[in-house]
């Protein structure tokens, strides 16, 4: 498979969740995928998934909170042939509790995931992407990016910030060339997380009142497929089932 030059997913779990999704799609489109993601152990094995796919992946363990961590990953990209076509920032923290019992720090670590961590990203990402004259930059978004409720403030706070640093990434760079974009993802992904964490609640909502993994993945490769005539800066995707 001709190689097409290189994507990156920050936010990378399980082969069953959306960061390898991601990762499993844009190898199928021919580009070179970096996984990054905190644990070792879960981004090599997204990695294999997409070699034994006949894609190319490079796995990188990051903490994407730390601007060193992140600087190192793009590096790792640019010895990549073809140079970096799509990024997406995919980490998120959903932590939740009552804000009159919450540890400060708790709260901050919410939002250093949820949106220091894409401001991060974005930077390194955009400075190679406008010095190109070209790419994609896609934000992963919830249904916490529109509503705060509770318990959920925490995660609310870092959804809206990392909405409103995309609007203002995409107002800034569209007009460069950069295509930026925000998902929001409305309602339980039918990946490993709940699954496995939340079987009850996979049970109750079975896969048809899931959001799909595959249909999520077509979503992004279609956003970064658009033409510069015609971009979508922000959609909403759920399943048919979900009330909204």
């Amino acid at each position: 498979m001709a190689n097409r030059g290189s994507a990156v997913v920050v936010g990378v779990g399980p082969v069953e969740g959306l960061g390898g999704a991601l990762c499993l799609r844009f190898a199928a489109e021919g580009l070179h995928v970096f996984a990054a993601g905190r644990s070792a152990e879960k981004v090599r094995a997204v990695a294999a998934a997409v070699e034994q796919a006949g894609g190319a992946a490079t796995a990188v363990a990051v903490d994407t909170t730390e601007a060193a961590d992140v600087a190192r990953l793009f590096d790792e990209v640019d010895r990549a042939a073809g140079g970096l076509e799509l990024a997406v920032y995919n980490a998120g923290n959903a932590a939740f509790g009552d804000v009159l019992e919450m540890d400060p720090k708790q709260f901050e670590a919410v939002w250093r995931v949820g949106c220091f961590g894409g401001f991060l990203v974005a930077r390194e990402a955009g400075r190679r992407m406008l010095a190109a004259g070209r790419g994609s930059l896609l934000f992963t978004g919830a249904t916490a990016s529109r509503k705060g409720r509770p318990p959920f403030a925490p995660f609310a706070s870092a959804k809206f910030a990392l909405r409103g640093l995309a609007q203002a990434l995409a107002r800034d760079w569209g007009p460069k060339g950069i295509h930026v974009a925000h998902v929001v993802v409305d309602g339980a992904i039918g990946g490993e997380k709940i699954k496995r964490g939340l079987p009850q609640v996979a049970a109750r909502l079975g896969d048809e009142g899931m959001v799909g993994l595959a249909g999520l993945a077509d979503v992004y490769w279609a956003l970064h497929a658009q033409p510069r005539t015609a971009w979508t800066h922000e959609l909403d995707v759920r399943s048919w089932k979900e009330s909204w």
